[in-house]
């Protein structure tokens, strides 16, 4: 069944999009992206898609409405060409921030993505650590949300730490599910860092909700932008007497300053995921960082998806 299907690198995820097709045994499928002079977006298979199950792979980092438009073109060309299924893999999600009104007269423009997704002929979508898990009923069509959780967890695990002196720790209450099911794999109790958001991108830590007390503290999140709430709260931590602080983000934003934020702050290793590529460029910046990739993950749930098994099982190899 898996030469029935084709995998399409658009241009933000090529290198994590080889890296699932040599798992996957298959050739990447031959696809060119054009970006003209005045803006607009051409996006041309190079290969047949007649009747083929096609994998999209693009994560929608910035420039976000760029990667966002690629995609849609994408589906548009596939569709028009007779594609059997288009599947949209999006690791990073961009726009799940804006995921309600949280002010009059503000869009929802998550939905307004799922949408226009489903507009421009995507049969199903699969992505990473929405960071809103309710953006899957956004969604007319079968979602996947796969989560990194147990990828990292196995990570840390690796670095045998003593049980005893490792807390989970959330960044804010939104995010206590989050950190309970990583404590849940680690055996760990998990503490909460209360603060509160004046304005986007700026962040007052307040107190922290728990023993941090000469433990090793993993702070666990789905996105890291510009740093500044993951160093205030790591620095609270701190100044609570943890005796180391980590951190295990799934989505590696890094925007403005983050990486030199984070070189110059008290966390001694911030663990990512490559939803989001991380550039030689950006990777120079700190010595601090640990990347992981979802490739296995991403190619056990096309591998699912095509032989129509349980796409839960692409974690049996983490939780053992």
């Amino acid at each position: 069944m898996m030469n029935e299907i084709v995998v399409f690198a658009l241009s933000s995820s090529v290198e994590l999009t080889k890296e699932i097709c040599s798992l996957l045994q298959i050739p990447q499928g031959k696809i060119s992206v054009y970006h003209f002079a005045d803006g607009e977006i051409l996006v041309e298979p190079e290969e047949t898609v007649r009747g083929r199950n096609v994998y999209i792979i693009q994560s929608t980092n910035a420039p976000v409405t760029e990667r966002l438009m690629e995609v849609l073109v994408c589906c548009d060309a596939c569709k028009r060409a007779s594609a059997k299924e288009i599947n949209v893999v999006i690791p990073y999600f961009g726009y799940a921030r804006q995921d309600r009104k949280a002010k009059p007269r503000q869009p929802i423009t998550a939905k307004l993505v799922a949408d226009l997704i489903q507009a421009a002929g995507a049969n199903r979508c699969i992505t990473v650590d929405l960071h809103a898990s309710q953006i899957q009923g956004f969604f007319n069509i079968p979602i996947d949300d796969l989560t990194a959780i147990p990828m990292l967890g196995q990570y840390i695990k690796s670095l045998n730490f003593n049980k005893d002196d490792i807390v989970v720790v959330s960044p804010d209450h939104g995010g206590t599910v989050r950190a309970r099911n990583l404590a849940f794999q680690l055996d760990a109790p998990i503490a909460i860092i209360d603060k509160r958001r004046p304005r986007p991108n700026v962040v007052e830590a307040q107190n922290v909700i728990g023993d941090v007390k000469d433990k090793i503290c993993i702070v666990v999140d789905d996105i890291c932008d510009t740093a500044g709430s993951l160093v205030a709260g790591c620095e609270l931590l701190k100044q609570h007497g943890a005796r180391e602080v980590l951190a295990a983000i799934t989505h590696g934003v890094f925007s403005r300053t983050a990486l030199e934020i984070i070189h110059e702050s008290c966390i001694s290793q911030i663990i990512v995921t490559n939803t989001i590529e991380l550039t030689s460029e950006k990777a120079a910046k700190t010595n601090k960082i640990k990347q992981l990739s979802v490739a296995y993950m991403l190619a056990k749930t096309i591998e699912a998806i095509q032989y129509h098994t349980p796409v839960s099982h692409v974690y049996d190899l983490f939780n053992k």
